[in-house]
Formats: structure tokens, C-alpha cells, sequence
């Protein structure tokens, strides 16, 4: 794990500094450690997601806990943990993964020499990956010595050490997994569902800031990137676009969120005009 020192210095008087302030300081920590920044419609959040690390450092206020977080690079990181947006679910847009399973099988067909390669960038506590490798497993085409290689990253150490250990509350499992997933593709430890070990190993875990870090080596047939973007700055956008169209493979398609489009935002991607939604490399422009 980072140790942070790369994080922003603040030198704002934090005991005369007024509530706007000790925001913004909060905020800054967020944009600095991860390039996500938290829109004015989604201020409400501070509060709400910083309460539990406030009380478990028996901190009184947000400003306490601004200045604790830059004095401490482990508090500012998990200032950034708590407020990065860690929404997600198993099988979530279910038939845009159905989709991405039948662009591979095709991939498979034409290309039956090498091993397919897939990269879920902000994987969060891991569902996206896990529910590819349960799709892949399930499908003749993709199973066995044939299924992909899943490379899954994200900013926060403290979600990929969730995802790695592949442990959900009742709650989670039961978003997105029917009872036969359940069952046979985990284990029940009390109240909690533990990713059968072998199911786990499908995934490459890796830590990776998609606004600085350096991006996985090789080429993919397929990126998914989805619902990250949308808290990037315009300009971190069409970075990142542009270094997504550097590693796919020629063919390959990059998957966004619903509310995600590449139209606008660069020129290194179009439509696709096979899958419906997804986005390949504008042989053009690259």
C-alpha cells in the first residue's frame, strides 16, 4: 500500500477555518489521491460516509478529522477510502455482460491462438470480475483451459483486500446472484458468503490509479470501465480514453457505464457497430 506521500499539503489554519473550508480540504484529499471529484449535488456525502471513520478515530468534527488527515498520510487515505464511490453489485446490467461473454466467444473463434484478456478498471469489492469469471465458467465456449484472464484494479488498497478475500454480507450476495450462483460458487461462514478459493484465483487483483498510474502491460480484448468516469474532469476523460485505446487489441471493445459515452469525448473510439453500446478503436485515429 502507498504510504501516501504523494498526497496534497494543506496549509489552510484549520482551527479558524470555516465549514466551506474544512470541505474543500476534504474534497482536495479525495481529487489528489484519486482524480474523482465530488460534484456540489454530491456534498451531502461528506458527512454520511465520514461519520463511521470519525468515530472510530474519536474525532469530533469534520474539521478535526481534516486536520488529522494532513497530519497522518494513513488518515488522508482513508478520508479518500470513505468517500470514494464503492457502488456495486453482481451481475450488474446483467445483459451487457451476457454481451461482453459473446464478443469473446467470437474473439475465441478468430483468434484461437492466444488467451483472451480482460481488464475490469475500478472493480470496487470485486462483484464485476467475480461475475465474469462465474459467466465465463458457465459458457463451453470460455471455460476450462480457454477462459480469459481477468486483470481487476482500483484506486483503494482497503477495496481490493475486500475483493481478494471474496467475503459478502447477506445483503450483497443476494444482488444480482440467484440461488444456484450461490450455492455453487460460494460458501456460507456465518451471516457471510465466502467466493469458493478457486473461483478467486481467476482474478488478478492489482492497485492502480487510472488518472496517474502506469497502465497493465500487454494488450486486452476487452476493458470495462464502468461508472468511473463520470466523477473524472473532462480532461482526465479523454486522457484516460486515449490510453484505454493503446492496450486494446484490434477488435477489441471497451465497456462503459450507462450513463458513460466516448462520443465527445474522444476521437480514439466509435460506436461498435456489432455490440450494441460498447465502443471499438477507431483504427483511424490510433
Amino acid at each position: 500500500m502507498s504510504d501516501g506521500s504523494d498526497a496534497l499539503k494543506f496549509n489552510l489554519p484549520f482551527e479558524r477555518a470555516s465549514p466551506a473550508g474544512t470541505m474543500g480540504v476534504l474534497t482536495a484529499i479525495l481529487e489528489s489521491r484519486t482524480g474523482q471529484q465530488l460534484g456540489a449535488n454530491r456534498a451531502w456525502r461528506i458527512e454520511t460516509e465520514l461519520t463511521p471513520l470519525m468515530r472510530d478515530l474519536g474525532l469530533a468534527s469534520l474539521e478535526a478529522l481534516a486536520v488529522a488527515a494532513q497530519r497522518s498520510p494513513t488518515i488522508a487515505e482513508q478520508v479518500a477510502d470513505a468517500l470514494l464511490n464503492q457502488e456495486s453489485s453482481f451481475f450488474r446490467d446483467a445483459a451487457v455482460l451476457d454481451l461482453v461473454a459473446r464478443a469473446l466467444a467470437a474473439m475465441r473463434v478468430d483468434h484461437p491462438e492466444r488467451r483472451l484478456r480482460i481488464w475490469s478498471a475500478g472493480c470496487s469489492f470485486g462483484q464485476e470480475p467475480l461475475s465474469l469469471a462465474m459467466l465465463f465458467a458457465e459458457q463451453p465456449a470460455l471455460a476450462g483451459a480457454a477462459m480469459p484472464e481477468i486483470i481487476a484494479t482500483d484506486v483503494s488498497e482497503a477495496a481490493l483486500a475486500r475483493a481478494r478475500s471474496g467475503r459478502y454480507s447477506q445483503f450483497e450476495i443476494q444482488r444480482g446472484l440467484p440461488i444456484r450462483r450461490m450455492v455453487e460458487w460460494f460458501d456460507t461462514d456465518g451471516t457471510d458468503w465466502i467466493a469458493k478459493p478457486e473461483l478467486v484465483r481467476r482474478i488478478a487483483f492489482r492497485r492502480m490509479n487510472l488518472v496517474a498510474g502506469a497502465l497493465p502491460s500487454g494488450r486486452f480484448d476487452v476493458v470495462l470501465c464502468r461508472n468511473v468516469l463520470l466523477y473524472l474532469t473532462p480532461e482526465d476523460r479523454r486522457q484516460i480514453l486515449d490510453r484505454f485505446a493503446t492496450i486494446l487489441q484490434p477488435g477489441g471493445v471497451l465497456v462503459l457505464g450507462a450513463g458513460e459515452t466516448t462520443i465527445g469525448q474522444t476521437e480514439a473510439f466509435q460506436p461498435s457497430p456489432t455490440y450494441r453500446g460498447l465502443y471499438e478503436r477507431d483504427a483511424s485515429s490510433v
